[in-house]
């Protein structure tokens, strides 16, 4: 029997399935680009062909999108990220005691003592030290994102960028530039940068106790892990599947689930590559907070509502 994970957010929707023993069988890391059904049904379409609707024992959905992708597939476990990323970190080691975890448009810091979690930070307000800020600045430094890191690595003196805010910090690049530092110098003190402000601000006030795992796409950045390292003065580890830990998380839970409650599975199947899903957005007049509520359709029939501050509309599948 194989068990299904999926974490949507913001920027990329992954998916995986594992065998009993928690391999992973598939790992997709698709683009949500702001359609999150459609990055599903784009992961489905090559699942398809591999598996059977009968070969999926249990699904868990974590992620921003967790709730709209729970209501879609047929999930059987629906857990935030922060559950769903120390699950997975402390079933392949379970002497983790932090986890950094960097995604596309947020970071968290999760801490962990004897099996549980301790404690946690996110920031999802500023930008700076995500995946689409570092992406940007590939860009416009004309460089590979998968080779960013490495030129941080060929520094020989970092410059020192401005790290707290997404906008100084690309002002303080271009401004280094026109001083004439070297493009391995601004990477690597743009890494410091982050790295700081990551310290500063979401791991604020708080121990940070090896091991220590790196998690989320961000991982990828090898000059971004080397900062970690020097300012923690700790080895960092990277995991193999960094950038799905998240999805496996949710694979494991709902693993777990069903062996705990000997259930049947809720899933809807690989079919749903056929439906054609369609939003609609109203105002709740219920009272005064006028929410916009967003209505799902699939096949004409209901799929669920989200977006309502109460649980009025909200009743599909909770968290």
């Amino acid at each position: 029997m194989y068990y299904m994970g999926v974490d949507v957010g913001s920027v990329s929707t992954d998916i995986v399935i594992v065998d009993e023993k928690i391999n992973v069988l598939e790992s997709l890391y698709l683009r949500t680009k702001g359609r999150p059904i459609n990055a599903i049904q784009e992961g489905f379409k090559f699942l398809k062909d591999q598996y059977k609707d009968t070969d999926i024992a249990a699904v868990g959905t974590t992620g921003s999108g967790r709730q709209i992708a729970a209501s879609i597939i047929g999930a059987d476990v629906v857990k935030n990220e922060i559950t769903s990323h120390a699950v997975a970190a402390l079933y392949l080691d379970p002497d983790v005691r932090t986890i950094i975890e960097i995604g596309g448009q947020d970071s968290k810091i999760i801490l962990l003592q004897d099996g549980v979690v301790l404690d946690f930070a996110m920031n999802t307000v500023c930008a700076a030290g995500t995946g689409s800020f570092l992406d940007r600045q590939a860009s416009r430094l004309d460089i590979p994102i998968d080779e960013f890191g490495n030129y941080a690595l060929e520094s020989k003196s970092p410059a020192r960028i401005a790290g707290r805010c997404a906008v100084f910090a690309e002002s303080d690049m271009i401004h280094k530039q026109q001083l004439g530092y070297s493009n391995p110098d601004i990477i690597k003190g743009l890494c410091n940068a982050l790295v700081r402000n990551y310290l500063n601000n979401v791991a604020k006030g708080k121990d940070i106790h090896p091991k220590i795992f790196f998690q989320g796409g961000v991982a990828a950045n090898i000059g971004i892990k080397n900062a970690f390292e020097e300012a923690l003065e700790e080895k960092v580890v990277v995991p193999k599947n960094f950038k799905v830990m998240g999805a496996i998380g949710a694979a494991i839970l709902s693993k777990e689930k069903l062996e705990r409650n000997n259930m049947t599975t809720n899933f809807n199947g690989f079919d749903l590559i056929n439906i054609n899903f369609v939003s609609k957005s109203f105002e709740c007049t219920g009272c005064p907070n006028r929410c916009e509520v967003v209505k799902i359709l699939g096949s004409k029939k209901i799929i669920g509502f989200f977006g309502g501050r109460c649980e009025k509309w909200n009743k599909t599948i909770s968290a």
